[in-house]
């Protein structure tokens, strides 16, 4: 059996799980029929990747959140870029949340207009079609 030997900085520790973040979530859109597209840089543009279904292409930001307590403030971490949807995952829990890009500095998670998921691809997708 093949056994996982490198021992990864913790910094790189969090960007591995950062980016499995970002991986479930795109293929949760592949497996729903998106098609889904990866920026080669995503350098100052907020943008993981994208989506297109129907003539439409939309902007995803990906976001983590290191609590369990829904009701946490997260921050406007993209200023006025041109994003459709950020979509955040609690790292330590099975719930995340899909909002439309804020303007505010910084915001509840569990803000009225935020639509609630549980992580798991099903869920994920009805709560996308919510919002």
């Amino acid at each position: 059996m093949s056994k996982k030997i490198t021992n990864h900085s913790i910094p790189a520790k969090q960007f591995y799980k950062n980016v499995s973040f970002e991986t479930l979530v795109a293929s949760w859109f592949t497996n729903d029929g998106w098609e889904v597209f990866l920026p080669m840089i995503d350098h100052d543009m907020k943008t993981e990747f994208l989506v297109f279904n129907d003539g439409q292409f939309l902007r995803i930001q990906v976001k983590t959140v290191d609590t369990n307590d829904e009701g946490c403030c997260v921050e406007n971490k993209w200023g006025d870029i041109d994003i459709d949807y950020v979509i955040y995952f609690s790292k330590i829990d099975n719930w995340g949340y899909i909002t439309k890009p804020f303007k505010q500095k910084r915001r509840r998670l569990n803000s009225g207009d935020h639509i609630r998921f549980h992580q798991h691809a099903k869920p994920f997708i009805r709560a996308f079609e919510l919002i």
